[in-house]
């Protein structure tokens, strides 16, 4: 069983691992955002992708994610693991914390975000009632607590359509439709996850407080310091809980 990690901002290698090799791939959506990694962790066969390529030079809104999930497919995938960088709205949420959400919000616009356009296919209507694979998130949680990692173990994650961070506005309206995490990648990749019927679970890294949720303006500098921390967790517990997909 090939698993695949997506990495965001902050993971664009996914230190520990064995690789075997690096691999190009082309599909009817276009190039994904770089080569995938292939290697091993133990006995587990890994798949690394890293969503903004791997000099960080592509935008949230300009990421081919059809092509990106696609490859990932073709290449023997079954389960994603999704990494991403995410603002804290709930007040209890603080730099470097880690949030595994269970729910999502879709701000974004004019992204390609399904693979059910076409005028010659039949439409399909894929449920999406709950956006992340139980199974998964049940893994990576378990995981954390016996590595003595704190998560949090659910929240919802408002995906706005960037590359800018929100107003302090969009995020109080955002805390009243019942956000509690805010990011700009969360879809259209998940419910292309869904549709291709891949096992899919996010793990988010708060990088800051959400814009007017902390004293001054939002410190791009800061944001990378708390990234490196967060980063550094998050590759302690995908190397706990690869083996155990």
């Amino acid at each position: 069983m090939l698993t695949a990690i997506i990495g965001g901002s902050g993971l664009t290698e996914f230190e520990g691992l064995t690789i075997d090799h690096r691999e190009v791939m082309r599909t009817e959506y276009g190039e994904p955002s770089g080569p995938i990694t292939f290697g091993r962790m133990g006995d587990a066969e890994i798949a690394f992708l890293s969503r903004h390529g791997p000099e960080h030079i592509i935008p949230p809104h300009r990421v081919n994610y059809r092509a990106n999930l696609t490859a990932l497919r073709q290449a023997g995938a079954t389960q994603v693991i999704a990494v991403n960088a995410v603002g804290g709205i709930d007040e209890g949420l603080k730099p470097v914390d880690l949030v595994v959400p269970d729910q999502i919000i879709d701000y974004t616009y004019s992204r390609d975000h399904t693979f059910f356009d076409s005028e010659h296919g039949p439409v399909r209507h894929v449920d999406f009632t709950y956006p992340y694979t139980e199974r998964l998130r049940k893994i990576i949680i378990e995981t954390a607590t016996r590595q003595g990692v704190s998560v949090i173990p659910a929240g919802t994650y408002a995906a706005t359509q960037g590359p800018r961070f929100e107003s302090a506005a969009e995020i109080d309206r955002m805390e009243r439709d019942g956000a509690t995490i805010v990011g700009m990648t969360g879809m259209p990749e998940a419910i292309l996850a869904r549709e291709l019927e891949l096992d899919y679970a996010m793990r988010a890294v708060i990088a800051n407080r959400a814009a007017g949720r902390a004293d001054g303006e939002i410190s791009v500098t800061e944001i990378m310091e708390n990234l490196a921390a967060g980063i550094d967790k998050t590759r302690v517990l995908l190397q706990s809980v690869i083996p155990l997909l």
